[in-house]
């Protein structure tokens, strides 16, 4: 595999003054209570970039208040959502108009190539405010044709207080994934981003008030889980928690949505994704998006293509073909445009990738190429492929979370579709095959929420995106997304001559 030094990145682009490390509360940026703060760590040398506001359960409780006052009281329920949608496309020009700053600032937050970062991170970003913008005068309820003398109408109305707690891996597109249905829906929030990357959520915070969302709307806790994030979950004044990370911590979440007032939650968690290339599949292209599918982001995807299953007849010229293409695949600087792979988010996930690795060579996995951390400084890991995996092994049942690839050889189409299945995850799958048949046969018998034919990673804006099992349940994405933030309300009335008059 190639490498390139890790050198000035200032070379590549200059890097954007940090502008905003505080509480954004009620329209205003705000010291913590406990005048605490955490270090912001770069990936790419594992050095302090900023020191920011530790939130914690006394701050999300004024945070509440505010959302709380603002929803209750404030206009932004009770403006036409039409109104609602012009503050919000607003808000979108605003973040293209800062595309390169924020991209940076993921880059150094998370070590997210800033190349993609751009587009599609931010790019989508905006479209996915600027979609939901557009939807947010269409939210309507049913006229009802009651069986007896009666009338009745459906009202769609906003849940409430929303806490988002927003995962590391991709900072900006996920805050919006959650942000824009429930800013459509008219619901106020209290957001907090994972505490690896907190600058851009902070950033999207001042945008939202320069784009004239109220005051109380939309308010950013940074700080750490099992303290701001378990405030949040557990808060009585809170009507909804909307939730992406680990399956681990989706289950405190629902626990503590259970015992506090039985908020609504929705949790879009793990993966463990299967991606099946059949025989009749063209290998060049197949291996491709096989490493795309597992390296992308380095690894850090819920939807990563971590378990590779390759239809005997194409098996070995495939294995040929992989390692001749990660002897190209370029890491080092994730502001270097040359670059394909960019450090893992922070020393944690780092040595949990590497425990990882050890664990496939201890379980008897062949050890294809890679395997080793890679440069001097920072948390760089090299691109990882097994071979000889079987589903019992560790590294093919629990998600990795980075650029390892388990890859398994099958026969037949029911063998591959037991062996896909065979994971408590079920958030994607892809499958390459130009036999109609059989793609419609495996995409209909594999239990994940989006299944991608001959493309992987194909995420729009109107296309509902969630998982099934232990992936969690709701969706984001589409117009379904929005019932995450609406209840129905039945309106009854009788009509002339109705023994109710």
């Amino acid at each position: 595999m190639e490498v390139e030094a890790d050198g000035n990145s200032e070379s590549f682009i200059k890097i954007p003054e940090i502008k905003f490390t505080k509480l954004f509360i009620n329209g205003n940026f705000v010291d913590s209570i406990s005048g605490k703060t955490f270090e912001s760590i770069d990936p790419r040398r594992g050095e302090v970039i900023a020191k920011v506001a530790e939130g914690d359960k006394e701050d999300v409780e004024f945070a509440v208040k505010a959302a709380r006052e603002a929803f209750d009281h404030g206009p932004w329920p009770r403006l036409s959502g039409s109104a609602r949608g012009r503050i919000m496309m607003k808000f979108a020009d605003l973040i293209d108009e800062n595309a390169e700053e924020l991209a940076a600032l993921d880059t150094i937050d998370a070590g997210k190539l800033f190349s993609l970062g751009k587009s599609p991170d931010i790019a989508l970003s905006s479209g996915i405010l600027r979609y939901y913008a557009g939807a947010a005068d269409k939210i309507h309820g049913e006229t009802l044709k009651m069986s007896g003398e009666l009338q009745a109408y459906t009202l769609r109305e906003p849940i409430g207080v929303v806490g988002h707690i927003i995962p590391w891996n991709f900072p900006s597109s996920i805050f919006f994934m959650n942000v824009s249905p429930a800013l459509a829906s008219g619901c106020t929030m209290v957001v907090k981003p994972a505490e690896q990357t907190p600058l851009s959520a902070l950033y999207y915070a001042h945008l939202a008030k320069q784009a004239g969302i109220p005051n109380g709307v939309l308010n950013v806790i940074t700080g750490f889980g099992p303290t701001a994030g378990a405030a949040i979950a557990s808060h009585m004044d809170i009507d909804k928690v909307s939730f992406t990370g680990s399956t681990e911590v989706g289950r405190l979440v629902m626990q503590a949505a259970a015992t506090s007032n039985l908020k609504h939650i929705s949790l879009e968690l793990g993966g463990k994704s299967p991606l099946i290339i059949f025989d009749d599949a063209d290998v060049d292209k197949a291996a491709d998006l096989a490493l795309v599918g597992v390296l992308y982001n380095k690894g850090e995807t819920c939807v990563a293509g971590s378990r590779v299953f390759v239809q005997e007849g194409i098996y070995d010229a495939l294995e040929k073909k992989l390692l001749e293409k990660i002897k190209k695949w370029v890491v080092g600087d994730p502001f270097d445009p040359s670059v394909l792979q960019g450090p893992q988010v922070d020393k944690t996930q780092y040595d949990r990738i590497l425990s990882y690795i050890e664990h496939g060579k201890r379980e008897g996995a062949t050890l294809l190429t890679g395997g080793k951390p890679w440069g001097e400084k920072g948390y760089y890991i090299e691109p990882t492929i097994f071979t000889d995996v079987k589903d019992s092994m560790l590294i093919a049942r629990d998600e990795i979370f980075g650029p390892v690839m388990s890859l398994m050889k099958f026969k037949t189409i029911d063998e591959a579709i037991t062996s896909a299945n065979a994971t408590r995850y079920g958030l994607a799958a892809g499958i390459l095959t130009n036999n109609l048949n059989v793609a419609n046969t495996v995409s209909r018998s594999i239990r994940a929420g989006i299944i991608w034919i001959n493309c992987y990673f194909a995420i729009d804006g109107d296309c509902p995106f969630g998982g099934y099992k232990m992936s969690g349940f709701g969706r984001n994405l589409g117009m379904d997304a929005l019932d995450k933030y609406l209840q129905v309300k039945s309106v009854v009335t009788p009509i002339y001559n109705s023994p109710w008059l």
